[in-house]
């Protein structure tokens, strides 16, 4: 491999590395406020998870972003490099300032930038964009109302149980949620990591045939996603697990589980979703149960304006650090 293209690599895991730190607060945000785990527990708890996932599910996200977004044929290594600095920029950008925001839509914004300038809107796949932009609304729609309907049948399921007992079962049950919840943010997350240095590598001849993912470089988006997890985007978890609405263990466990839920069903269904955007709106749903007045919309909006701004801010700076590449690679 030539220096270039092992740099490209570094920093694709670096970007593995930050989605991690921002995604970590979806995994772990609901039981680090309801306080079943301290925050270091909790980043450990959801790592581990994290790296398990790849024992359990495919690549099939792997290959939209690999080859369902932009045409294949146009993307080299500058086009890859481009998208990687632009989306990295946009997340810690966002991480810093404690925004949930979707690391998977920063990767896809970043690599529709460079396509746009090589080969305008003919360079861009309809069908994937579509899909992914369709998840946008529907990841936080679906995860909002499994939030909700989850919350109304547990209450029901517990009605007879005093609020104590309540308390201790799903102190023990948000352990498990929070644990697939994680194996879904693993599932889904890594594998765009390992999508964006798959087609690294076939676009730069190092691999040819069929598109086919390296186990190296599974396991190594696999065991980065997990570090960066454990580092922990300490103030985006405080964004959801505390500014966004209050949450007592049972809160915690119905959002979790309707995340999971959607994410898993997405990335069995090989469509890249954003953690953040299923799991803010499933808090959301559960905490529209108790009264609308419960959550604070007010962040409910920063969080989305975020998440509307994302795709459209890493075009921008996709596109441009492409141009500058430009400028002193012929």
């Amino acid at each position: 491999m030539t220096i270039l293209v092992i740099s490209i690599i570094v920093i694709a895991l670096t970007f593995d590395f930050l989605n991690g730190m921002n995604d970590a607060a979806n995994s772990i945000a609901t039981v680090v406020s309801t306080k079943v785990l301290t925050p270091n527990q909790g980043v450990a708890w959801a790592a581990f998870w994290n790296f398990a996932a790849y024992f359990i599910f495919g690549v099939t996200v792997a290959k939209t972003i690999g080859k369902g977004i932009v045409d294949s044929h146009i993307i080299n290594e500058y086009v890859v490099l481009s998208a990687l600095i632009g989306a990295i920029i946009w997340v810690y950008t966002c991480t810093h300032f404690g925004l949930p925001i979707s690391v998977s839509h920063s990767l896809i914004g970043g690599l529709i930038g460079p396509a746009l300038l090589i080969g305008g809107t003919q360079a861009l796949i309809a069908a994937g964009i579509l899909k992914v932009t369709l998840f946008i609304f529907l990841s936080p729609i679906i995860g909002f109302l499994l939030g909700y309907l989850i919350m109304i049948a547990t209450m029901w399921i517990f009605r007879r149980r005093s609020p104590r007992s309540v308390d201790g079962i799903f102190r023990v049950m948000q352990l498990v949620s929070s644990a697939v919840f994680s194996l879904g943010h693993g599932s889904n997350d890594a594998q765009k990591t390992i999508g964006i240095i798959t087609i690294l590598l076939f676009s730069t001849g190092f691999l040819k045939g069929e598109f086919m993912v390296p186990t190296w470089v599974a396991v190594a988006s696999y065991v980065t996603i997990g570090a960066g997890t454990l580092a922990g985007g300490w103030k985006v978890i405080k964004t959801l697990g505390t500014s966004l609405t209050h949450l007592k263990p049972v809160q915690g466990f119905c959002a979790e589980t309707a995340g999971a839920l959607t994410v898993i069903g997405s990335t069995l269904g090989g469509i890249p979703v954003s953690t953040t955007h299923t799991i803010t709106g499933s808090i959301m749903g559960v905490g529209s149960v108790k009264r609308l007045s419960a959550v604070r919309w007010g962040v409910a909006g920063n969080i989305v304006l975020a998440w509307v701004l994302t795709i459209p801010a890493t075009i921008v700076m996709s596109g441009g650090t492409y141009l500058i590449i430009k400028l002193f690679v012929k």
